[in-house]
């Protein structure tokens, strides 16, 4: 390894070079049983004798921080814990005033995940069929490496090719390969269309309560973002701020409530947008889990004037972590959305992109869409008859057809839903409050997502949640 030292000619060079070694141990930067260069090549980096590294390295073994191997080298000691240390130099420099705000939220690295977990947004990773992907990946890996070049900021064509096929079929989407870029996630899709389609100070729509991080992303877009109600029937159109430019809906299975757009509401959507001159997002979450009532169609297919821009991603059908989602976006935008996607990051990784691919193509991903419908069913059910029978004098729950969550009011406008939750937390039980979606003020109620907990920790979580109540 190369080892950065810098030395200053006014100093004791042995003891700069001792105590810049020790720095980087003490600090994690060199790790426990991590070799050092040799004193020859490490003097002659450095332009000073041999004599006087080995007489640096001497002392650092001397008090325990190097070890040497006959015949092998220096390495650092593994008796020698390094902690990372803080940057400690002041700054003059500051975020603008928004990135300061607690209510941000941004997640911290994950710890032991609650006894009971009905979080929302999260699969059941237990299910996935790592065994295909690590074929398909490795032989995407092979083909990557050999193509040895950058990549499509629109996303690789394979890809595009299936996700047109699979979305024509599944959603009854008109589009072609062209008409589709690959995003790290809806996330990502979202910051691409602020950027292409907002000027600063632009008037933005969204549901409330609804997805926190959509607001944020058009926040930092320095947009205006103003919530609109929801109600039985999805998105209040009638509503919707005069002069705003563009609106965010989730139509097929409402964040958070579950309830779907009703056809009158998607019909007066699209006319606006017309009248207003404005585009629609739809991300149709959670779609790909259905379970009862006749599919209806998204507002991608019924938009006959380009208005509608679909989003979506595989961080609920298949695992989180892949960071693949897509946009279907109008011909007029998709020079625009593959330069913002190039200015952005270039391209997203190739290798999870044509393993995808293969995984749409070998029709792995209908079958495991099938099985997992079936497997988030019983759970579903599960949870239902529970909130229907043991809960149906404090929590109203709202019908939803759809998804890995489900939501349900409180019976009374002035229940201490918070403080349930707070109390059921305490005994390892992890379930989110409506209100923790919402901008406004929102009747109290409870979100349960079931995609992650398994099947038998979902009756005793709620045994436990409803002691939490009753305290």
């Amino acid at each position: 390894m190369d080892l950065h030292l810098t030395l200053d000619p006014g100093q004791p060079v042995t003891r700069q070079i001792f105590e810049q070694i020790r720095d980087a141990v003490l600090s994690g930067r060199l790790q426990g049983g991590q070799a050092l260069p040799s004193s020859r090549s490490l003097a002659a980096a450095l332009g000073v004798s041999r004599t006087t590294v080995l007489a640096a390295v001497d002392h650092l073994m001397a008090e325990g921080y190097l070890s040497a191997r006959a015949g092998v080298g220096t390495y650092v000691s593994q008796d020698v814990q390094g902690v990372e240390r803080p940057w400690t130099r002041p700054s003059a420099l500051r975020p603008l005033p928004w990135w300061g705000e607690d209510s941000w939220g941004v997640p911290e690295q994950p710890g032991e995940a609650p006894a009971f977990d009905f979080g929302t947004g999260v699969p059941d990773p237990s299910r996935f069929p790592f065994a295909t992907w690590r074929r398909l990946l490795d032989g995407a890996n092979q083909a990557a490496a050999e193509h040895g070049r950058y990549a499509d900021p629109q996303g690789v064509p394979a890809l595009r090719r299936s996700l047109a096929r699979h979305l024509a079929v599944s959603r009854g989407l008109r589009a072609s390969s062209d008409d589709v870029v690959v995003t790290a996630g809806v996330q990502q899709a979202i910051t691409l269309l602020a950027q292409v389609l907002l000027e600063p100070g632009d008037l933005v729509a969204v549901e409330d309560p609804g997805y926190p991080l959509v607001r944020r992303a058009f926040t930092a877009a320095r947009a205006r973002v103003v919530p609109v109600p929801v109600d039985g029937d999805g998105l209040a159109v009638h509503l919707l701020p005069a002069g705003a430019k563009l609106v965010y809906v989730t139509p097929a299975h409402h964040f958070p409530l579950g309830v779907r757009m009703s056809l009158s509401r998607r019909t007066a959507l699209l006319e606006w947008a017309r009248d207003s001159d404005a585009a629609v997002v739809e991300d149709d979450y959670d779609t790909d889990f259905r379970y009862g009532g006749r599919p209806i169609d998204a507002l991608h297919s019924l938009d006959r004037a380009g208005r509608v821009v679909y989003v979506g991603s595989f961080s609920k059908t298949l695992l989180p972590s892949l960071r693949l989602g897509y946009c279907v976006a109008p011909p007029a935008l998709r020079d625009a959305l593959r330069r913002a996607r190039f200015v952005a990051d270039w391209h997203g990784p190739v290798a999870p992109q044509l393993a995808l691919a293969g995984f749409i193509d070998e029709g792995r991903l209908t079958t495991y869409i099938r099985k997992m419908r079936r497997h988030y069913e019983a759970k579903r059910v599960r949870l239902i008859q529970t909130l229907d029978s043991d809960f149906d004098d404090v929590l109203a729950r709202i019908p939803s057809t759809a998804g890995l969550h489900l939501a349900a009011w409180a019976t009374s406008d002035n229940a201490d839903v918070d403080g349930w939750l707070r109390r059921a937390a305490k005994q390892g039980v992890a379930v989110s409050a409506v209100q923790d979606y919402a901008t406004q003020p929102v009747r109290p109620g409870m979100v349960f997502g079931f995609g992650a907990i398994p099947a038998e920790r979902v009756a005793p979580g709620l045994a436990r949640l409803r002691a939490a109540i009753d305290a």
